[in-house]
Parts: C-alpha cells; structure tokens; sequence
C-alpha cells in the first residue's frame, strides 16, 4: 500500500502563515512551495492556482473560527456578555499571534478583503459569505429584528482588529468595548 503524502495539508498551512504576515500579492506560488517543503510542480496537483490555495484557507480557518463563535454564542448569559466573549478571543487571537510571530496579524478575512475585493470576484464572494455568516451569527444571539446592529458589532469588531494591526498592539480589541456595550444596551 503507498504512502499517503500530507504534500496538500502543508502547502495549506504554509500559505496560511504567509498571507498571515503578508500581503496576498507578495507571496509567490515558489515561496508557498519552499515554505511547505514540496516540489512546485507538486502545488498545481493539489490546487489550480494561489486563487484556490487561499480560498481553501479562507474556508479552513473559518470553519474553525465558526466552530468558536458556535462555542461562545451558546453560552449561558446575556448576549452583551456572549458577545463580549467574542472580542476577548479575538483579543487573545491577536497577542497569541504577537507571541508567536512578533506581529498583530490582523483578520485574514479582513486582509484579503482589503487587498483582492476588487481584483479577485471569487474571493471576495466568499468573504461576503463569510461576513453574513458572522453578522446572521450575530443577530441570532441579539433575537429577531436587530440585522443592522448585528452588522455593526462585526463591522466594530473587524475594525478594532484592524487597529490593533496597525498599532501592533492588541489591547485595541480591548480598549474600545464600553461603547459597543453601551450600543448592545441601548437597542
């Protein structure tokens, strides 16, 4: 029986910690394949193009963020308190990230969308995806009739993350939550 070769999960995890610390068009196809230690000619048997390797991350690290934000909104508590919960993982996201790399990564959503909205329509659809995901995520836990306060919650908290990325410094996620919880409250 052959061996079967973890060639695909590595370039997955190595395109990951590349665009997670650069620009999406900075990060060559070549630079993916020496990271993952596999032979280039090997990326195009597991992906069509760097299109489709982020798109798989995309959907891998969603799955497990979704799996997180399912976790958090199904606690006992109020949805401010829930939903506060988020913000403190996403905190601790962001400080693992400096811990590990040296850099505030920012969102990797929110990275690609920056950077490919309007150069990559099949990313971006999937991000958009993805972002309804989170506010109907959002909503539900808010109850029925609360859809533009939910898109402002992870507008907020997309935008936190990005100032903790650019400040390098993710007590941002932190430092800003008694407004939002004054928005929660006041509904």
């Amino acid at each position: 029986m052959g061996r079967k070769s973890d060639a695909g999960e590595r370039l997955l995890a190595a395109g990951a910690e590349l665009f997670g610390r650069r620009a999406y068009s900075s990060v060559g196809v070549a630079e993916i394949c020496a990271a993952a230690g596999v032979p280039k000619g090997s990326f195009y048997y597991f992906f069509h193009s760097k299109q489709d390797l982020a798109l798989s991350i995309v959907d891998t690290h969603w799955a497990r963020q979704r799996e997180q934000w399912v976790d958090i909104l199904g606690q006992p508590g109020t949805a401010a308190d829930r939903i506060r919960e988020l913000f403190v993982a996403t905190a601790q996201v962001q400080r693992d990230a400096l811990a590990d790399a040296g850099v505030v990564a920012g969102c990797l959503f929110g990275n690609l969308a920056l950077e490919l909205s309007s150069t990559e329509p099949g990313v971006r659809a999937r991000l958009e995806e993805i972002f309804d995901s989170q506010v109907q995520m959002i909503e539900d836990a808010l109850g029925e009739g609360s859809h533009d306060l939910a898109t402002s919650v992870v507008a907020q908290l997309e935008g936190l993350v990005l100032m903790a990325k650019l400040r390098q410094d993710p007590s941002q996620v932190d430092a800003y939550w008694a407004p939002i919880a004054r928005m929660l409250t006041s509904s």
